[in-house]
C-alpha cells in the first residue's frame, strides 16, 4: 500500500480500485493489509466505495481517531475527487443538491426534494473524444453520493455499472485531495490519480488549477 503522508499521530495512504475496505469473502481489506504491511494496530477514520481509489486518512492511536473523526462530522475536512464521464456533461460548472433514497440493488436516487439533501459542486473539461473530466466537491459525505450525483445529470462514472456507467477497466472515481487543519497546523494531501492507458490527463490539472482546488471559484450553494 502506497503510504502518501506518514504524520506521528496518523497517515494518508493511496486505496487502489476494487480493493474493499473490510475483508471481504476471505480477501483482505484495506485495513488488514496495512495492518499487516506496517505491523501496527490502526484505527479507521473515514471510506472509500471498493470502486473508488485515493486517499484515506487512517489514525494510528484513538485519542488522534477520535480527533480526525470529529472533523469528518463537523464538516471541516475539504475533500476533491476526480470523475471520467462521457461528454453529455454540457456544464463547465454546477451544483447538485437532492434528497437521496434507497433504489434498486443497492443502490440510490436522488429526489427533488431538500429535506436533508446530498450537496455536490463540480467544474467538468473536456478530456478526449466522448469524455469529460470532472472535480468534484461533496459538501455532505453520504453513501455513492457522487456516483448518484453525475448519474442524476445524465452522466454517470466511466465503469460505474451500478448507475447504468460505462464498461471499463475499472470505475473512474478518485478521492484527489484532502485538506483540513490538525491540532492548528494545516495540512493538504494530495494524490494525482493513473488513470492511462485508457485517459490521458498530462499537464491537465495543473493547467486548469486543478491542483489547487480550493482556490477555484466553486458554484454557490
Amino acid at each position: 500500500m502506497n503510504v502518501v503522508y506518514d504524520h506521528e499521530d496518523w497517515l494518508v495512504v493511496d486505496k487502489p480500485a476494487g480493493l474493499n475496505f473490510h475483508t471481504e469473502d476471505g480477501q483482505p481489506g484495506l485495513m488488514v493489509q496495512l495492518e499487516h504491511q506496517l505491523g501496527t494496530k490502526l484505527w479507521p477514520v473515514h471510506r472509500l466505495d471498493k470502486l473508488t481509489s485515493g486517499l484515506v486518512l487512517v489514525a494510528k492511536n484513538k485519542d488522534s481517531c477520535a480527533l480526525l473523526s470529529k472533523l469528518f462530522s463537523e464538516r471541516k475536512v475539504d475533500k476533491y475527487y476526480l470523475a471520467v464521464t462521457p461528454s453529455s456533461i454540457k456544464k463547465k460548472q454546477g451544483l447538485i443538491k437532492g434528497d437521496m433514497s434507497p433504489a434498486r440493488r443497492g443502490a440510490f436516487k436522488l429526489l427533488k426534494t431538500m429535506d436533508n439533501p446530498a450537496i455536490t459542486q463540480f467544474f467538468s473539461h473536456s478530456l478526449q473524444a466522448g469524455y469529460r473530466i470532472c472535480l468534484l466537491k461533496p459538501k455532505t459525505g453520504k453513501t455513492h453520493q457522487l456516483r448518484v450525483a453525475l448519474k442524476s445529470i445524465s452522466a454517470p462514472i466511466v465503469g460505474d455499472g451500478l448507475y447504468s456507467g460505462e464498461t471499463a477497466a475499472r470505475m473512474y472515481l478518485h478521492s484527489f485531495v484532502l485538506r483540513f487543519t490538525y491540532k492548528d497546523k494545516p495540512f493538504v494531501i494530495v494524490s494525482e490519480p493513473v488513470f492511462e492507458p485508457d485517459f490521458s490527463i498530462a499537464n491537465m490539472l495543473d493547467d486548469l488549477a486543478w491542483l489547487t482546488p480550493w482556490q477555484l471559484p466553486w458554484p454557490r450553494l
